[in-house]
């Protein structure tokens, strides 16, 4: 998908992307359907999910099909998770996140944004407006996801229990 964009064969990375996002759904619902769920399978389907994000975040951002700055905020927010969790084991109180609501609606919302723009440059459509508008909310999504994940890391190196969000 990265040398398709980067090589601006468009329609392959749309269908790349497409494929990828299909695959990942039936792979989900067979692991539940059939109660195939698996300890690994729990960490690297979501690992999984994040490479293919930040790669493309990381390519379109270069290409100019999304904004920089939210390339920055999308992939800080997964270096600061990740630092989060190895500074907790480095302290010898290792922490274990949860995925919370914010963050998989924020998942949700960057999947859609880097569809639409793969869909606008594979078929040539002006697209600007609603790429303007999921931009937006994946920028303010990040950041409450940013916020939630602090408040709860804090919270668990207090030794306190993290309400709800």
């Amino acid at each position: 998908m990265v040398w398709a964009i980067a090589a601006g064969e468009m329609q392959v990375a749309f269908l790349l992307f497409l494929l990828a996002g299909l695959s990942d759904l039936i792979d989900g619902y067979l692991a539940k359907r059939f109660n195939m769920a698996t300890e690994l399978g729990a960490y690297l389907d979501p690992l999984a999910d994040k490479a293919l994000i930040v790669s493309v975040y990381v390519t379109l951002g270069i290409a100019g099909a999304i904004p920089r700055w939210l390339v920055i905020l999308v992939v800080s927010r997964d270096i600061m998770i990740v630092s989060a969790v190895i500074l907790s084991w480095l302290v010898n109180k290792p922490v274990t996140l949860k995925p919370l609501m914010v963050s998989k609606l924020n998942t949700v919302a960057q999947i859609l944004l880097a569809l639409v723009v793969l869909a606008a440059l594979a078929f040539e459509a002006d697209a600007s407006w609603l790429i303007q508008g999921l931009s937006g909310l994946v920028a303010i999504l990040t950041l409450l996801s940013v916020a939630f994940y602090i408040r709860a890391w804090i919270r668990h190196l207090n030794g306190t229990k993290a309400a709800p969000p």
